[in-house]
């Protein structure tokens, strides 16, 4: 297991090689930025910025789509996986925004996870990038990288994984950590042909020196 200074120490490895980690998920209000978090689940941000474009600019407001039937919001997200039950989230969630919170992305976890579609770690997402709140929010990138470099157990839960990774790392560093985890796990420790041949963290990763043998 990797202590505090080590991963740390690992972080700050992957910040020198994607200095500029973050969000990729393309939005212009709060609202948007929550309907695009909730449709990111199971899919690439790549395929959610391809169709949040025509989305956004047919709902553009929460009384806008909670108005809407699902069947019609579902046209304009098929492309991506799950996209009935998605379609039935943003309409849900509209309506508990305008009814609930006056049309206004609330900031807060509990007020956020009350909304239709919206676990913990898209309320951690909305929150560390849109209100600058502190979290360290656990896709399956940071899960997976978490356990490859031994940063958390191997039996670790995704909420056991969260709190041992902010015990672990400044508070202040949560939101740029998140990126850079991200970032990695996309681009140099993927999950199936991860780079160990190339990478800066070999030294420090068990799993890493196995595959090379």
């Amino acid at each position: 297991m990797l202590d505090s200074k080590e991963t740390q120490y690992s972080l700050q490895e992957m910040g020198k090689m994607f200095p500029n980690a973050t969000t990729s998920l393309i939005a212009d209000s709060d609202y948007h930025f929550l309907l695009a978090v909730i449709l990111s689940a199971q899919t690439t941000d790549k395929a959610v910025n391809k169709i949040t474009p025509a989305l956004f600019d047919r709902y553009k407001y929460p009384i806008d789509m909670a108005k809407a039937d699902p069947k019609e919001v579902a046209k304009y997200i098929k492309t991506i996986g799950l996209y009935k039950n998605k379609a039935k989230y943003l309409v849900e969630c509209s309506k508990m925004l305008v009814e609930n919170f006056n049309s206004v992305v609330p900031k807060t976890h509990k007020e956020l996870m009350s909304l239709s579609g919206v676990g913990r770690k898209t309320a951690d997402v909305v929150l560390a990038e849109r209100f600058g709140v502190p979290a360290f929010a656990v896709d399956t990138h940071v899960y997976r990288i978490s356990k490859r470099l031994a940063i958390v157990p191997e039996d670790a839960t995704v909420r056991e994984t969260e709190r041992i990774l902010m015990s672990k790392v400044p508070k202040e560093d949560w939101i740029k950590s998140h990126h850079r985890m991200i970032f990695w796990g996309r681009y140099q420790c993927m999950a199936r042909a991860p780079k160990c041949e190339t990478c800066p963290l070999l030294e420090i990763c068990q799993e890493g020196q196995k595959r090379i043998k």
